[in-house]
């Protein structure tokens, strides 16, 4: 199994340390322009955030993909 981990960019990363890596790296304005949820929009948070992102599959899954994207450029 630690193979299989090896290459997954997600390894090891807390959603809360992703959502501040894009952030370090895009800013919310820009956040929400790759990603167009409200949460990145209206009055964004880290906190309030969060608790959309882990309450809704579809939104973490579209976070997610954008850090390994990043990651992998």
């Amino acid at each position: 199994m630690h193979s299989e981990q090896q290459n997954n960019p997600l390894h090891g990363k807390t959603l809360e340390m992703i959502l501040n890596h894009l952030l370090a790296f895009y800013g919310w304005e820009n956040l929400s322009y790759h990603i167009d949820i409200n949460c990145f929009k209206k009055d964004p948070s880290i906190k309030s955030s969060l608790k959309f992102l882990r309450a809704t599959p579809w939104a973490r899954k579209k976070v997610e993909d954008l850090f390994v994207e990043i990651h992998e450029k």
